[in-house]
């Protein structure tokens, strides 16, 4: 930024939202990117409303001028605000010239309920059916609930604020409140509830209006229904609804309501709500004036639940996919093709006589006959819709209260035969932005990188799941080692705080954290105390911080994090070493020892904690933390190091890569190790051998280490085990297994996503410096490699957008690089053996050549460079 600039900051963000409604963080942290430039200091003016910004006369905060060049992370330090209140504000800030930008754009955050009396009054209510499980009907259909209400004077703004044990929908005068799907989001419901604020001030008119909300299970309950599929059997307690409405008049007066015995009730025309096994509803039971009654109010199904405000994007509908073809494998079946693997609803369009039942089986895969195959489930899983029969036209129908993991639907009992929009996919993920994109010039790494991107999407529910088909649980490794997987291709800033509380939430009374939070099911030791999966508790939040530059979390999850090293420490063995767990899951090679992949993990969170410890202010625990690493590391390489080999362990692909990941092979070993490693990568064929554990490990020593074409051999394989084998075989998102598509097993699961780390940190380039926080520090380094002939990657980081683009010309290499403003970033690029170094261009400074390749120096903007071949 030139001296003199008025350039304002943008993109403002309330606890890594825009805009946030109903947040009940009363401290959240603020942050916004520069237009231009670097930053100095700044300051932030809050107020109770924007006039008062204007006026230059902040009421709430004036934090004044603040020393600080990062944008992420500055805590509200302003008066104390209320329930229900609406804060503005705005930023500006001095460059290193002392000249002060203009103030920002206005932005703003609106708090939800803080304090339990401010739900004083608001009771659960339900069917009275519905409010026992000593008196209930598993048959009875899900109940609606309802409240009519009369508004005599003119509404200023209004808020819902709402939840339910299992899953609800809010409508207002008929239209649903929100795009917001399955809400609310999965808890450990005996323990936390998440609420919902609804903006309806638009959806309210002077006169008569009602509040509707639909219950269903979710998987807070999940009943037994026989022959439906369940992966598991749990009740929190039925579904019931809390909610309470207030409305602001223009005259300053306000009405509260809240959910009460003046609701009303009446069965709805969902008759089965299964989370694993479907939903079936039946149009002809939307209910007439003498089918409502008045709802039961009943007690909290955990007096001491806690209730959070939902401080992530919720889960949308973010896509519609149509089939791409129709079949009929048997007279009357007819099997739809989406063409792509996806997590959400299908969609049924229909006309027929009223009655009709429809039945919607959904599929990963198909039989050799052409029928849909889910011998994965061992019991079926099907949606049934029966007919309202109308003379207007066609019904559109889809599940409200379950999802499923699908490519094929199979269709049995319509009335005639289909038309091609008879069935279409509504794709469903938490709607977390955008933040990365990859492409290049060869054919396979893009699909690679399309089916990593669909398995992501496929299991960003409200927790991060292992699949959406079968088992829709959040196993917990994969909020780390597949983190770039995640991170790169959307913005999870937000999203990760939850599933890090799901993770405090389910941590048990010895420190144990379970392999999945939260913990609907207790599975055997192994997969309910790894240190991979457990870990998550300090290498999640971690991440958090590196990525986003959040303290918060890592401040309010310290007391977890302590708790779960002392629970390893409960588990080592006489030499200091864990020796339990799952080991490399679902490796081809199995002879690592499960020792090797926990003590890799407890190095890791050592590690993780003493850098955590640092960054929050606890010196003392850092330098403890450290030791532990130390003495860790050392245990490893004693207890597992072969010299004469120049290996570890066994001699596996995961021992070494986990070994030279961990940094604890003695200098005068490492070369020798790496070639071990490499040598194995050949004699396999230049396949894997590892499992999930050690593939991220793999691909980042290989990298690490400059031998980026041992990648490229690997990621270009066909064959089994190879991401190209899944692709050349039909998967269409990434599968659980290396031969995933012709194993059977889920065909959507994103624990191997390890690859995106490569393409878009290595041959894109686009990475932070290792000591670096929230991308403060930018380092573009792009590796061409193999006969690509072209890269191109985008990623927005908390400075702004970083792209990074090369292709091959008749003369050499041409990098087009763009990179935000703030702290000068650093580019690297490869110089061909013999090739000169690329003149460098104007305002970029040079920095010398090393390790085959020159660096550079540059502000914001966008960088071009050739090099000679």
């Amino acid at each position: 930024m030139t001296a003199g600039t008025t350039t304002a900051p943008t993109a403002l963000r309330v606890a890594h939202l825009a805009e946030p409604l109903g947040i009940d963080d009363e401290h959240p942290d603020l942050s916004w990117k520069l237009s231009a430039g670097r930053q100095d200091s700044y300051q932030i003016h809050v107020a109770t409303n924007p006039d008062l910004l204007a006026a230059g006369v902040p009421d709430l905060w004036d934090s004044g001028r603040v020393a600080g060049h990062r944008g992420v992370g500055v805590e509200y330090g302003g008066k104390a605000l209320g329930s229900a209140q609406r804060a503005h504000w705005r930023v500006r800030v001095w460059d290193e010239q002392g000249t002060a930008s203009e103030w920002s754009a206005t932005a703003s955050w609106e708090t939800g309920l803080l304090l339990p009396s401010d739900w004083a009054g608001a009771q659960w209510v339900t069917a009275p059916e519905w409010a026992s499980p000593d008196t209930h009907d598993p048959a009875a259909p899900l109940p609606l609930l309802a409240r009519d209400f009369h508004l005599d004077r003119p509404v200023r703004r209004a808020r819902i604020h709402a939840t339910a044990l299992g899953v609800y929908e809010a409508s207002v005068n008929g239209a649903r409140v929100s795009d917001a799907v399955l809400e609310p989001g999965c808890t450990a419901y005996d323990k936390r509830l998440l609420y919902a604020t609804y903006d309806i001030t638009d959806a309210l008119r002077q006169g008569a209006n009602t509040l509707g909300i639909l219950l269903g299970n979710g998987i807070a309950n999940v009943p037994d229904v026989p022959g439906r599929y369940e992966k598991l059997h749990l009740s929190y307690g039925l579904p019931r609804a809390l909610a309470v409405l207030l409305v602001e008049h223009t005259d300053g007066t306000c009405t509260r309501l809240v959910t009460d015995g003046a609701w009303r009730t009446a069965p709805g025309p969902i008759t089965l709500s299964a989370w694993f096994g479907g939903e079936e509803h039946d149009a002809r039971r939307e209910p007439g004036p003498s089918d409502w009654r008045p709802a039961v109010p009943v007690t909290a199904h955990a007096p001491d639940v806690t209730l959070s405000a939902r401080m992530h994007p919720p889960v949308e509908v973010v896509e519609t996919v149509d089939s791409v073809s129709v079949a009929e494998p048997r007279p009357g079946v007819y099997v739809f093709d989406l063409g792509v693997n996806i997590a959400g609803w299908p969609e049924l369009r229909v006309s027929g006589p009223a009655g009709t039942s429809v039945i919607m089986r959904p599929a990963e895969l198909l039989h050799d006959d052409g029928t849909v195959n889910q011998r994965f489930t061992g019991r079926q899983c099907y949606d049934r819709y029966t007919l309202r029969g109308t003379d207007t036209g066609a019904e559109t129908w889809h599940p409200r209260t379950v999802y499923h993991g699908f490519r094929y639907v199979q269709v049995e009992g319509l009335p005639g035969p289909p038309a091609p929009d008879t069935v279409r996919g509504l794709v469903l993920r938490a709607a977390n932005a955008p933040a990365g994109g990859f492409s290049c010039s060869d054919d396979l790494l893009d699909s690679i990188h399309r089916l990593v991107d669909r398995a992501v999407q496929g299991n960003m529910y409200s927790i991060l799941t292992d699949c959406p088909h079968r088992e829709k649980l959040g196993w917990l490794e994969q909020t780390h080692l597949v983190f770039p997987a995640v991170a790169r291709n959307y913005d999870v800033a937000a999203y990760y705080r939850k599933l890090v509380r799901d993770m405090a939430d389910a941590q048990t009374d010895t420190g144990l954290v379970p392999g999945i939070a939260p913990e609907y099911k207790v599975f055997e030791d192994k997969f309910r105390s790894d240190p991979n999966w457990g870990g998550a508790i300090v290498l999640a939040p971690w991440h958090l911080y590196r990525t986003y530059g959040d303290t918060a979390t890592l401040r309010a999850h310290y007391p977890s994090m302590l708790r779960y090293l002392d629970h390893l420490a409960s588990r080592t063995d006489g030499g200091g070493l864990l020796t339990h767990g799952l080991g490399d899951w679902i490796a081809f090679d199995d002879s690592t020892p499960k020792g090797v992949t926990a003590a890799f993990a407890h190095h890791r969170i050592a590690t993780a904690m003493s850098e955590i410890a640092q960054a929050i202010g606890e010196s003392a625990d850092a330098r403890r933390h450290a030791a532990l690493a130390d003495r860790i590391g050392r245990a490893f390489h004693d207890t597992y190091f072969d010299a004469d080999r120049h290996t570890y362990a066994t001699g596996s692909q995961a021992a070494d890569a986990l070994a030279l990941d961990l940094g604890i092979v003695p200098d005068a070993e490492r070369g020798a190790v790496l070639d071990h490693l490499i040598a194995s990568v050949r004699a396999a064929g230049d396949h894997v051998t590892v499992g999930e554990v050690a593939l991220p490990s793999l691909l980042r020593v290989l990298s690490a280490y400059g031998r980026d074409d041992v990648v490229w051999d690997l990621v270009s394989r066909t064959d089994s085990p190879s991401y190209g084998y899944q692709v050349t075989h039909g998967a269409t998102a990434l599968t659980e297994r290396w031969d995933g598509p012709t194993r059977g097993s889920s065909q959507n699961h994103l624990m191997l996503g390890a690859i995106e780390e490569w393409f878009g940190g290595a041959l894109a380039g686009i990475r932070q410096a290792e000591d670096s926080v929230a991308f403060d520090r930018i380092v573009v380094r792009p590796t061409p490699v193999g006969d690509l002939s072209r890269v191109s990657a985008w990623y927005d980081t908390p400075r702004g957008r970083v792209c990074s683009a090369w292709e091959r010309t008749d003369d050499g290499l041409r990098f087009d690089i763009t990179v935000p403003p703030g702290t000068p970033s650093r580019i690297e690029l490869p110089v061909p053996a013999g090739a000169a170094a690329p003149r460098a261009p104007r305002g970029a400074r040079p920095l010398g050549t090393a390790g085959g390749r020159v660096g550079y120096e540059v502000g914001h903007g966008t960088w071009q460079f050739s090099v000679g071949a």
